[in-house]
């Protein structure tokens, strides 16, 4: 666990703006119809544009800029020739590395009309992403995020993914510790001030069981059903968490169609 100065985290902070606007960007183009390279190429151009480099793309083989996953796809899902259609729920996970640092953050899209049921799914995991991050502050420990997450979701009958986990992030995008999206209050490490974590609920509408796609990739729901997926990237502070990415882009462009 590396505690970060002022002087990285306005690095961390300039990375985790890049991609939130770039999830911005692509949320613009997010419409029955649209293949999901096609949002992977305007997401590389934009990160390039800014003067960053795709921070997924290569890394440990991952051959695209985005993480896009639809439906029962939990995460790391390959873009591709697949078309979106009206209904999906779409996962899109964004990096980006600038000046040697790493910035990461996703969101779970709707395209046209999702169901109600998927829609309150959506509502639930983002909620209980908000309801982590108040807990985010020095003297807690991981298992309060982990906790908070946990409880507020399975309070819903949803049920919290366990191979998949948050992380710390900085010149490396996955660093110690791990934040996983359930656990005990009071366990784990103890969060200091100036620690850089990605706190990112991945919760599934029936079963917690996942899968692994023969594309080595992609993860899916075991049973098929859907999974939604928010991260943001934060600061621990004494007082309040110092949340370095946001939705505001995000839910500038959706307007009234936001969940």
């Amino acid at each position: 666990m590396v505690v970060k100065t002022q002087e990285e985290v306005e690095i961390l902070r300039e990375n985790a703006i890049i991609v939130s606007k770039t999830l911005a960007e692509v949320a613009k183009h997010i419409k029955p119809g649209v293949k999901t390279i096609t949002l992977d190429r305007i997401a590389e151009e934009f990160i390039r544009e800014e003067g960053a480099v795709p921070g997924f793309k290569g890394y440990r083989g991952f051959p695209n800029t985005l993480c896009i996953s639809i439906n029962e796809e939990v995460v790391h899902g390959i873009p591709g020739e697949r078309v979106l259609t009206n209904g999906d729920i779409v996962s899109i996970d964004c990096g980006c590395n600038k000046h040697g640092y790493y910035g990461d953050s996703a969101y779970t899209f709707c395209v046209g009309d999702p169901s109600p049921d998927t829609l309150h799914l959506l509502k639930v995991t983002r909620e209980s992403l908000f309801r982590a991050v108040e807990v985010a502050v020095m003297g807690k420990r991981v298992g309060d995020i982990s906790a908070a997450v946990q409880e507020y979701v399975e309070s819903f009958g949803y049920s919290v993914v366990r191979e998949l986990v948050g992380h710390g992030i900085g010149r490396q995008l996955h660093e110690k510790p791990d934040i996983p999206n359930f656990g005990k209050k009071g366990s784990g490490p103890k969060l200091a001030d100036g620690l850089v974590i990605c706190i990112e609920p991945m919760i599934n509408k029936g079963t917690k069981n996942v899968i692994q796609e023969k594309d080595g990739w992609t993860v899916r729901t075991a049973d098929h059903k859907p999974s939604a997926h928010f991260e943001l990237t934060v600061v621990v502070r004494r007082e309040k968490a110092d949340v370095l990415s946001t939705f505001t882009y995000i839910e500038e462009v959706l307007g009234t169609n936001n969940i």
